[in-house]
């Protein structure tokens, strides 16, 4: 046991150090790359400083409007119309049919210095953006002005391609691979932070783009096409569709949360009736959703589980006499099903989406007879049950590796013996990542 205590403690400490690794070389390759471009347009002065003042503009009404708070899952993206901004000044060639002069690293210069402007009232609300999303907005912008600034003024572009459908062509593929390297970044970043698997976070990543990346990257390419050939008057008509679409969302998150509120609400029903202990539902919910992101869940399926989990024990409130503790997992298998239909039968009551109920429902079955979802929920439920709430230590089987160890031993029937080791994984690397809410 002390030797896989010590094996544990070195596989830590390699994971955070390899997470420092990459996001403070993410991190660092930003600062320098934003300390070369300022430092090279205050040397030189901004060339255009209409056109820059004018998407500096742009760009900082998009981060007044960004969303503040938590970010919803499947929303990767707090502030779409200062990335479009971004994205066009990066893409421009042209404004009103005369060439423009600005560079890649006047481009970078102007994109931060509008950023910053724009999230000071966030940030002293306590809600600014996050390092590392600050840091892929330097990364992407700077990689989609690298490949077309320079082939731009040079005129390869022009004798290459022409400036007919081709060139919407060419934007459009820049777009295109500056949002798959943005996507690869975002998903190692979350990787070393969260040391979650890769594969899930990078599909995920490359789903969201299909929803507001490709509203971002479409706005981007018809703002830069529309200067070209209108001049700077292309920006306010232009951004006005992405700003309302971005309102929107911003209602949106607000229902979302709401919602998410409301479920944590119901769900503590049962500890403040005394059937449950205190943060018993929280415990399982957060718990289940890391197994779930470990064992490969996608976005929508780590929700349907969240709510699943935290409302796993409502059935409760129709019995008479309270469980001791609150655990269901010692009880007779009979006794186990019928709290989980009449729990079920309570969840399709609320509005939640019906695959909640299911999951419900079925986390008493036999594994091999239940979805994913429900598997997680019953082992994660057991597991808290065996160790009293406490996660680590007191429980009433001696800690988590007692607990383990329990489960282990019914892996032939109760639980399944892949959640299982999941669980043991994210227990041993201290991820119990908290459900939004």
């Amino acid at each position: 046991m002390a030797g896989r205590g010590l094996v544990g403690g070195v596989g830590r400490l390699k994971g955070v150090g390899g997470a420092g690794v990459v996001l403070g070389g993410v991190h660092g390759g930003a600062a320098a790359l934003t300390a070369l471009a300022l430092g090279w347009t205050l040397w030189h002065g901004l060339a255009e400083p209409g056109i820059a003042l004018a998407f500096g503009a742009l760009i900082t009404v998009g981060e007044l409007a960004r969303r503040g708070g938590r970010e919803t899952p499947g929303d990767r993206e707090p502030a779409p119309l200062g990335s479009a901004g971004a994205l066009a000044y990066a893409l421009l060639g042209q404004n009103a049919g005369s060439a423009t002069t600005h560079g890649v690293l006047q481009i970078i210069a102007v994109v931060v210095a509008a950023a910053l402007v724009g999230t000071v009232p966030h940030v002293a609300l306590g809600r600014g953006p996050a390092l590392d999303h600050v840091s892929r907005r330097v990364l992407s912008v700077g990689f989609a002005a690298v490949c077309f600034q320079p082939l731009y003024n040079s005129g390869k572009l022009g004798d290459w391609i022409g400036h007919g459908p081709y060139y919407a062509g060419f934007l459009a593929l820049i777009l295109v691979l500056t949002a798959l390297c943005d996507a690869v970044l975002a998903a190692a970043m979350a990787r070393a932070r969260t040391r979650w698997p890769y594969g899930p976070l990078l599909r995920d990543e490359l789903r969201a783009l299909l929803g507001v990346g490709s509203a971002i990257c479409a706005t981007g390419a018809v703002m830069a096409l529309g200067v070209a050939v209108a001049g700077l008057w292309a920006l306010p008509v232009f951004s006005v569709p992405l700003l309302l679409t971005q309102l929107s969302f911003r209602r949106i998150a607000a229902v979302r949360t709401t919602y998410r509120q409301t479920i944590t609400s119901l769900a503590r029903s049962t500890e403040i009736a005394g059937y449950t202990p205190h943060g018993h539902a929280r415990r399982v919910a957060a718990l289940s959703c890391a197994v779930g992101r470990e064992l490969g869940l996608a976005e929508p399926d780590l929700t349907v589980l969240e709510y699943a989990a935290l409302m796993h024990d409502i059935g409760q409130l129709s019995l008479v006499d309270p469980v001791p503790a609150g655990a269901t997992a010692p009880l007779p298998a009979v006794e186990q099903r019928r709290i989980a239909l009449l729990g079920g039968a309570v969840v399709r009551q609320t509005g939640v989406p019906p695959e909640v109920a299911v999951v419900v429902e079925r986390q008493a079955d036999p594994y091999r007879e239940q979805p994913l979802t429900a598997r997680i929920v019953r082992t994660v439920n057991a597991y808290d049950d065996l160790v009293g709430g406490t996660g680590t230590g007191t429980g009433r089987l001696g800690g988590s590796l007692d607990a383990l160890e329990q489960l282990r031993l019914g892996t032939g029937h109760d639980y399944q013996p892949a959640v299982v080791e999941a669980l043991a994984r994210v227990l041993s690397r201290g991820l119990t990542q908290s459900p939004p809410g």
